[in-house]
């Protein structure tokens, strides 16, 4: 979901500092609400590194090819909410980008706005789609793999539809960039096939490791509904 240098030129670049406000935005709600409903910053400060360090890896370890305007990577966004909860998933996006950028890939740095955009408005989408689709006394344990799809269908195509805004937005509507985007469209969702399976399989392993998957390192409502 890297937006290529280039995409976006000059001036045009501007209006990326107006969205990645806005997710800042968000992301600093989802971590005011975290902070109320679970309580205490050592738990959120823990989580969010578990969270900053799995995008790391995302980015860097996980396999990633550039199609089209952008690079598809397997972003588990739904994951990062389930098992961390959504203020450190949103502080683990936006500081895993962040230092991949600064340490990886300096040229992605200009894009940085575009990016996280792309990342954090999607996981607000999901965190309010959560409150419709799972059952508020439901702990995330248990979720179906109806639910888990559900989830994932809305961040990946979330992510989808801003880099095809970027792209059209720097580029036009030629038939070339319109090829591109929507090779990279077919590309990247292909994560829909993967991603709910994932949120199982973590699920399941937080079920039968409850001793642990309870305590302050991951998201209460895996267990305890809230």
């Amino acid at each position: 979901m890297h937006i290529e240098p280039g995409v976006v030129n000059g001036a045009k670049i501007i209006l990326s500092y107006a969205t990645a406000a806005g997710a800042f935005g968000l992301a600093t709600k989802m971590v005011w609400n975290d902070l109320r409903s679970h309580g205490g910053g050592i738990s959120l400060a823990a989580r969010s590194a578990l969270a900053t360090a799995a995008v790391f890896c995302f980015f860097e370890v996980f396999p990633h090819h550039a199609v089209g305007v952008s690079e598809v990577h397997l972003i588990l966004g739904s994951t990062l909410l389930l098992l961390f909860g959504a203020g450190a998933a949103g502080i683990g996006l936006a500081l895993g980008l962040l230092i991949q950028g600064l340490l990886v890939s300096p040229f992605d740095l200009p894009q940085y706005g575009m990016n996280v955009t792309t990342l954090l408005v999607p996981l607000w989408g999901i965190h309010l789609l959560a409150r419709r689709v799972v059952p508020a006394r439901t702990p995330y344990v248990d979720l179906k793999y109806g639910q888990a799809l559900t989830l994932s269908i809305a961040y990946q195509g979330g992510i989808v539809a801003w880099v095809a805004f970027w792209a059209l937005y720097g580029q036009g509507f030629t038939g070339e960039n319109l090829a591109a985007v929507g090779s990279f469209g077919l590309a990247y969702m292909t994560v829909v096939i993967v991603e709910p399976l994932v949120d199982l399989g973590v699920l399941a392993l937080a079920k039968t490791t409850r001793r642990v998957s309870s305590g302050p390192l991951f998201n209460p409502r895996l267990h305890l509904p809230t």
